[in-house]
């Protein structure tokens, strides 16, 4: 019996002797990896139990079942104590095990990275502790978390801690929290005495109405920018390989040409309307060439006190990743262990759900390059000239953009965000250049979007403030300066509600191409609402009213409707859908294939009282049409079923039918 039971042993051991004596997977570079999890809790004064539940068991079968590229795990919140046994700083106590420790070990041997949460700018307790270095708020207290940029938290707290964590753990890099989202304006003895150097002025303007106010706000920018700079090349040095981002870095809310060390871009997006949030930020991250992800919540907080948590079922998170990876990024998800650090089987049969989702769609999305078809300009100019804050988010400032992509989405056009810093080098590769009714986008802007009309590109402008920057190119006569009326466009169905800040115009050379009204009444008091003229070899359609503003608030069928008809009495898209409102386009390149991705956004959570979502009805049939040659081949990915083609000779076109789309389908053409 003995030579059994020990064959028996020996044969129930060799899958984890295997796994053991196996090489060690090389861990990915942040710009390789496509899937993570994030795991923050925010360690507080309260805890007594942290890592108690965090075992080798359970990160290993974590990793089994969800397989992801990378962990980004709990290090330091905005309050301050640090998750793991430190001599640099304060820890939270009760820590019973090291967590950081055991996911390093696991991750280690199983050749996952693991990055920390580390909040930088935000950190209450050094407040508490070092009152001295806490930035000061205009009214003059100090602010309860918000370090000063100018003062030494970085170096005496921030860069040791993180050294001793990299250290301790080996970390692969840090996601750092609390960052361009948390500074404000600072007036404490270090941002003051900044400022009398550089300004040669002791005072500091409180308001927007107070001389040299700018340039107090890019005052404080640029330190914060000098900020990041620094701890990111002290951490470099110390450990070359160590990769960074600062929150949000590089994306609408800091919407500049991407010249810090940062090694990739990442922002965590929530609340209602999600989809909505990452359709923009995706887009914008997109542009800026480095390595990007978006990071969905895994829960809704529904109650402000932070305990109201209502997780997300996995189609709800399916359906946000699609967004994501039809731009071509990386995704991960957030989920808060419970404070003992267990990874609940549910939580981890989501996670592994949405982790299968995505690694179908990784060989034809991750790292696509754009088919430019729209553009839409995002302008710094004036969220930073025209807001208080220093930088994103921006609430309602950047309705414009939000608005009038949703509008364009939902009416079936590929859209890419163009950054203003990178307009003058991609405005001749767009048929058509869409802008929302920003405030100011400055006279650089202005020139640049006029000569590509001049040279044959198609613009529509949005917006009084706009219409005027164009005045001279519109082919109408401005009737007085823009005032805020009721407007209502009229529709099949129902009235449109464009009520906002409107310039009235008198066509000259131009064509009007759309109506409002004071009233629900189409039958007088017309005023032109979009007209339409030829500049150059190109044309130029505009709106004198706050179409994308409008839109954001109330994503109203008939405005959508109404600015669909305007663009197309413009533009005819090289590719383009039969298909419900609720399905959005991407056009993107990969491996020399053009690919149509088909997102289906319907039921999409949008409101609070409607937290999670467990169900999305299929949308179709979806009918493309493109522009061209019947090609080689046409495939629906994933899967690899051919498609049918149909050319239509006179036309120029072809035309093929995908009978249904779930969440995320992908038409990839060949030839």
């Amino acid at each position: 019996m003995r030579p059994t039971r020990r064959l028996l042993i020996q044969l129930l051991a060799a899958p984890v002797l295997a796994r053991a004596q196996a090489p060690v997977p090389k861990r990915l570079l942040r710009a390789g990896c496509f899937f993570g999890l994030h795991f923050d809790l925010h360690p507080n004064e309260k805890d007594k139990e942290l890592g108690r539940d965090v075992n080798d068991a359970m990160v290993d079968a974590f990793l089994d079942r969800v397989q992801p590229d990378y962990v980004q795990y709990d290090c330091k919140g905005h309050v301050g104590y640090l998750g793991f046994p430190s001599a640099t700083g304060t820890s939270a106590p009760g820590i019973v095990n090291d967590s950081l420790e055991i996911w390093r070990r696991v991750t280690a041997r199983r050749g996952v990275a693991l990055f920390i949460h580390f909040s930088g700018v935000l950190d209450e307790l050094a407040v508490k502790q070092h009152p001295e270095w806490a930035a000061v708020m205009r009214d003059g207290k100090t602010a309860a978390q918000q370090t000063s940029t100018f003062g030494p938290y970085v170096d005496e707290r921030m860069i040791p801690q993180l050294k001793e964590a990299i250290q301790r753990y080996d970390i692969d890099g840090a996601w750092v929290d609390g960052e361009c989202w948390g500074v404000n304006p600072d007036y404490s003895q270090w941002a003051a005495e900044a400022w009398r150097k550089a300004s040669g002025t002791t005072q500091m303007p409180r308001t927007p109405e107070e001389p040299r106010w700018q340039e107090f706000l890019e005052f404080n920018r640029e330190q914060f920018r000098r900020y990041v700079r620094h701890y990111v090349d002290k951490l470099h040095s110390f450990k070359p390989s160590f990769q960074i981002a600062s929150n949000w870095l590089y994306s609408t809310y800091v919407p500049e040409k991407p010249d810090l060390p940062v090694d990739f871009i990442s922002g965590d997006y929530l609340g209602n309307a999600p989809i909505s949030t990452a359709r923009l930020e995706a887009r914008y991250m997109a542009a800026t060439g480095k390595p990007w992800d978006l990071m969905a919540w895994g829960f809704q907080v529904v109650r402000g006190d932070g305990s109201g948590l209502v997780h997300k079922p996995a189609v709800q998170l399916q359906q946000e990743a699609a967004v994501v990876l039809a731009q071509g990024g990386g995704f991960q998800i957030y989920y808060q262990p419970t404070r003992a650090g267990k990874l609940d089987d549910r939580h981890i049969n989501v996670m592994a759900s949405v982790a299968k989702f995505c690694r179908a769609r990784q060989q034809l999305s991750h790292k696509s390059e754009p088919e430019p078809q729209v553009g839409l300009l995002f302008s710094r100019n004036s969220l930073f000239r025209h807001t208080s804050r220093l930088f994103g988010g921006w609430g309602a400032a950047s309705n414009p953009a939000r608005g009038l992509l949703d509008a364009l989405l939902e009416s079936h056009y590929s859209v890419d965000v163009i950054p203003d810093w990178k307009l003058a080098d991609v405005a001749a590769l767009y048929p058509l250049i869409a802008v929302p009714d920003w405030i100011d986008i400055g006279a650089a802007c202005t020139g640049v979007l006029v000569e590509h009309v001049r040279r044959g590109g198609r613009l529509l402008i949005t917006g009084s403030e706009n219409a005027r920057l164009f005045q001279e190119s519109l082919g109408v006569k401005f009737l007085g300066g823009p005032a805020k009326q009721s407007a209502y466009v009229p529709d099949g169905e129902v009235f449109g509600n464009l009520s906002g800040l409107w310039q009235d115009v008198e066509t000259v050379s131009a064509r009007s191409l759309e109506n409002r009204y004071p009233t629900y009444d189409s039958t007088r008091d017309a005023k032109c609402a979009a007209s339409v003229c030829d500049f150059g070899k190109g044309k130029i359609a505009a709106i004198y009213g706050p179409v994308g503003s409008v839109f954001a608030a109330s994503h109203a069928p008939a405005v959508r409707k109404f600015l669909h008809r305007v663009v197309s009495g413009i533009f005819t898209p090289d590719v383009s859908i039969e298909a419900p409102p609720t399905v959005e386009m991407a056009l993107r390149r990969k491996h020399g294939r053009m690919l149509v991705h088909l997102v289906n956004v319907t039921a999409m959570q949008v409101s609070g009282d409607y937290a999670a979502i467990d169900y999305v009805p299929a949308a179709g049939p979806v009918i493309l049409t493109v522009r061209g040659r019947k090609p080689r081949g046409v495939l629906l990915e994933p899967g690899g079923a051919a498609l049918d083609v149909l050319q239509d000779e006179t036309a120029g076109t072809w035309r093929t039918t995908v009978s249904s789309i779930h969440l995320h389908e992908i038409v990839s053409i060949e030839g």
